[in-house]
């Protein structure tokens, strides 16, 4: 009698790994069962007979990103996150993948991870499909253990990040003790990066966000956390030459990842300064916050600064403010020119602010104001009459450009 007449996994098994290799058995090919985020969970014995994205998912732990990515792109993934049926894998040498069957292993609505099958001295049959979704289901009760354990250390690493970024934990013996409890091993150096959405993050997104963080092998993710519409970080960069360099990397990937694949969008991405004292994980916290609140006020002149280090003097806003308000001080010039524009209904104001963001150039600045060039000569010789400004002079032309940025940080 065949034995595929009945279900040969209606069986106790105590490890995956048992229970990888009763698969093979059955199936007689090599089979690996992963997490919803392609984490390696178990693997069936076997010969030299293999292919190279098995052997680096092995040793990785992980199926490695290209993988990954590439499974994307060909439409395999998402196809698995919508069907219960085995999915036919084509061969893709580029990135050492011979063909092989996926399956996805649901709870109720949710997919908890997948069962692979290379497909080495046969072809499976529809029979062999069938008894696939056994397999599938047979193991599902399996991978929530798995699940339900993970969440709750999610919650303990969590909770020890907030500490962290609020400033609870301030000994460093307590905090390397609370990443030791967790099984993460802290870094040497680490930055903070935000990523703001513009709606507060549900929990589909959650998920897909949760993925692409678990599927990311650009530089190492120690924690994560949710807040409203943020995402926040704990990573490391893994380029200690141009760290920074590997920082922009991530987040523009991260960002198109989650427009390519999920079609969300207008997400702003910030990143703090590097830094090695997990004690100052605060100040970096609140680097990212200011970084933000710079780009929502200045959106045009920071569209392409991500980061604490380039921002340049809007660091120093608060510094000079305060000295502003100390001093009394008013910059005679702007004052002339919203008196003018005020009484006159024109904008010197802002010609002279485009003006100075296109370092003086005529062309563009006139190109910015739609205006004709000779119209803009005209307006910087009101400017120039009006105000008392003269353009030679670069102390002059420095303060009126910072002061017109701190009207606007002001709301003015």
């Amino acid at each position: 009698m065949d034995a595929r007449q009945h279900d040969p996994f209606k069986t106790a098994f105590e490890s995956l790994d048992e229970f990888a290799d009763l698969i093979s058995q059955v199936f007689m090919c090599p089979i690996t069962i992963e997490d919803a985020n392609h984490r390696l969970l178990a693997y069936s014995t076997h010969d030299e007979r293999t292919d190279p994205a098995r052997i680096s998912t092995i040793i990785g732990r992980r199926v490695p990103e290209k993988v990954i990515n590439q499974l994307w792109k060909e439409g395999t993934i998402p196809a698995l996150l919508k069907t219960r049926d085995p999915i036919r894998v084509k061969k893709m040498n580029d990135i050492g993948l011979k063909s092989r069957v996926a399956i996805s292993i649901w709870k109720q609505d949710e997919v908890l991870g997948f069962i692979w099958a290379i497909e080495i001295d046969k072809r499976l049959t529809d029979e062999d499909f069938d008894l696939l979704k056994k397999a599938a289901d047979a193991v599902k009760n399996k991978l929530l253990q798995l699940q339900t354990r993970k969440n709750k250390k999610e919650e303990h690493s969590q909770e020890f990040f907030w500490k962290l970024l609020t400033g609870h934990l301030k000994g460093e013996k307590e905090i390397y003790e609370n990443f030791h409890s967790l099984q993460i091993t802290p870094a040497s150096s680490f930055a903070l990066v935000v990523f703001q959405f513009q709606q507060n993050i549900t929990s589909k997104e959650e998920q897909s966000i949760s993925y692409l963080l678990k599927t990311s092998q650009i530089l190492k993710i120690m924690l994560y956390t949710i807040d409203c519409n943020q995402l926040i970080l704990l990573v490391s960069p893994t380029n200690i030459d141009e760290p920074f360099q590997q920082l922009d990397h991530f987040t523009r990937t991260f960002v198109q990842n989650l427009g390519d694949r999920y079609g969300v969008k207008d997400i702003s991405p910030v990143y703090s300064s590097i830094y090695k004292d997990y004690q100052k994980l605060g100040k970096a916290y609140n680097e990212t916050l200011t970084v933000l609140s710079i780009k929502e006020k200045f959106p045009f002149e920071t569209k392409d600064i991500f980061n604490y280090q380039k921002l340049g003097i809007y660091q120093l806003f608060e510094l000079i403010l305060e000295k502003r308000r100390n001093d009394d001080y008013e910059n005679d010039s702007l004052k002339r020119l919203h008196e003018y524009d005020n009484k006159h209904n024109s904008n010197l104001v802002e010609t002279l602010e485009v003006f100075l963001n296109q370092d003086n150039n005529i062309n563009d600045a006139a190109k910015e104001l739609n205006v004709h060039a000779n119209t803009l000569n005209y307006r910087l010789k009101r400017i120039t009459e009006i105000g008392n400004v003269n353009f030679k002079d670069p102390n002059q032309k420095m303060i009126l450009y910072l002061d017109l940025k701190l009207e606007k940080y002001q709301g003015i």
